[in-house]
C-alpha cells in the first residue's frame, strides 16, 4: 500500500511539471506575438500629407441673401383728365421710350384741357399779385411820412399774402398739365396711349429709377447684434454676373429685435456705376463681420476633439506631433488658429484619422 502512495505522488509531481512547463512555453510564445505586434506598429510609417503654415488676410462673413432696390424710384398717376401728349426725346430726335435715360425736370408727357388751363387764371393769378404788391409798397411809403395809419398798411400786406397765395395754388394746379422727371434717372415703365386720346384721373403714366446706387434690405439673426456694424464692407453677388463683385456697405441698421423671428433689419447700400445690378436682381451678400490682417489659417476639417480641447498633428521629421491648439475667426471652412501652432511649422492635412501622437509617418507631398 505504501509503494503505491509513494508511486501515485511521484505520478502527480511528474504531471505538475508537464503542465508548469507548458505554461511557461505559452506565456513565452504570447509575449513574443505582443513584441512582434508592438515593433510592427512602431516600424510602419504611415502616408500622410502636409501643408506648411504660413500669415495670411482672413475675413470672417456672414452670407446673407435679398433683393436689389434702386436708390431712387417714383411713379406718376395722372392728376387731372384731358388730352395726353407723350413729349420727344431731345437727345434721339424720338419720343420717350422705356429705358431712355431722363434729366431732372424734363418734361416727359403733357396733357391738355382748355377749361382746366382756364379754370387756373394763371395770367389773373399774376396780375392780383403784382398789383397787390405795389400796393403793399405804396401803403408802406405813405406810412412812413404818416399819410395812413398802421391798420392800412396791415390790410395791405394781408390782401399780398392772399394774391400770392393764390397766384402759388394756380402754378400747382397748372404744372399737373404735364409730367417732369423729379431726378435724373431711367424711364422704367411707361404705358402706351395714343397721342390725343383723352386719359382719365388717376391713369399710370411714366415710372422712374436711379439704379446707379442701390440697396438691399437685410434681416440679420440676433446673435450678429453687436458684430454687425454701420460702414462695415459687403460684397454682393449674382448668379448672371459670375465673374463680377461688387462692394457695398452697411448703412442702415435697426436697434429693434423682432419678437417672432428674433432678427433685426439693416440696409446695405452698393455702388453701381456701370448698372451691372438691376433692381429685383437676387443676390447673396458677403458680410465681413472681423478681420484680421495676418492669421494663421487652417481648415477644419483637420481639426480633432478630445473632451472640451481641439488638437491636430504637425509633422517633425518622420514623427507625428500632436498640438493642442486656441481657435479664433471661421468661415468657409477655415478657421483662425490663436495658440498653439507656430508660422513655418508642417500642418499634417491628410492621413491625420488615424495618428497618434509620436506616430512614425512617410510625407507623400
Amino acid at each position: 500500500m505504501n509503494n503505491i502512495n509513494k508511486i501515485f505522488r511521484s505520478y502527480l509531481s511528474f504531471m505538475k511539471a508537464i503542465v508548469g512547463g507548458f505554461l511557461l512555453l505559452l506565456l513565452f510564445v504570447l509575449s513574443s506575438c505582443g513584441n512582434q505586434t508592438s515593433d510592427f506598429n512602431t516600424d510602419v510609417a504611415i502616408n500622410v500629407s502636409v501643408d506648411e503654415l504660413k500669415r495670411q488676410p482672413f475675413e470672417q462673413t456672414m452670407v446673407t441673401t435679398g433683393t436689389i432696390k434702386p436708390a431712387q424710384e417714383f411713379s406718376y398717376k395722372s392728376e387731372i383728365a384731358g388730352e395726353y401728349f407723350l413729349q420727344k426725346n431731345p437727345r434721339t430726335g424720338h419720343k420717350f421710350s422705356m429705358g431712355d435715360a431722363v434729366r431732372k425736370d424734363e418734361v416727359i408727357i403733357k396733357i391738355e384741357d382748355e377749361e382746366y388751363r382756364n379754370q387756373t387764371n394763371i395770367e389773373g393769378a399774376k396780375l392780383d399779385l403784382d398789383i397787390s404788391e405795389m400796393e403793399y409798397k405804396k401803403q408802406q411809403a405813405l406810412y412812413d411820412k404818416g399819410g395812413v395809419t398802421l391798420r392800412e398798411v396791415v390790410n395791405s400786406e394781408k390782401t399780398l399774402v392772399t394774391a400770392r397765395q393764390t397766384y402759388e395754388t394756380a402754378k400747382i394746379k397748372l404744372s399737373k398739365m404735364k409730367v417732369s422727371a423729379p431726378f435724373n434717372g431711367i424711364i422704367t415703365d411707361l404705358p402706351y396711349y395714343s397721342n390725343g386720346i383723352r386719359i382719365e384721373t388717376g391713369q399710370p403714366l411714366v415710372s422712374f429709377m436711379e439704379y446707379s446706387t442701390v440697396v438691399m434690405d437685410l434681416n440679420l439673426p440676433e446673435n450678429l447684434m453687436g458684430k454687425v456694424k454701420l460702414k462695415q464692407s459687403a460684397r454682393i453677388m449674382n448668379y448672371s454676373l459670375p465673374d463680377d463683385t461688387l462692394t457695398g456697405h452697411i448703412s442702415e441698421l435697426s436697434p429693434a429685435i423682432d419678437e417672432e423671428t428674433r432678427s433685426f433689419k439693416g440696409r446695405i447700400e452698393v455702388e453701381n456705376k456701370d448698372l451691372k445690378l438691376r433692381p429685383g436682381m437676387f443676390v447673396k451678400a458677403e458680410i465681413v463681420v472681423a478681420s484680421r490682417d495676418s492669421a494663421l489659417v487652417i481648415p477644419k476639417d483637420v481639426m480633432l476633439s478630445a473632451g472640451n480641447r481641439r488638437y491636430v498633428f504637425v509633422a517633425q521629421r518622420e514623427t507625428a506631433r500632436r498640438r493642442y491648439i486656441t481657435t479664433g475667426l471661421e468661415n468657409n471652412g477655415f478657421v483662425e488658429v490663436t495658440g498653439g501652432l507656430k508660422p513655418g511649422e508642417r500642418l499634417i492635412i491628410k492621413g491625420f484619422e488615424t495618428l497618434r501622437d509620436r506616430s512614425k509617418i512617410k510625407v507623400i507631398r
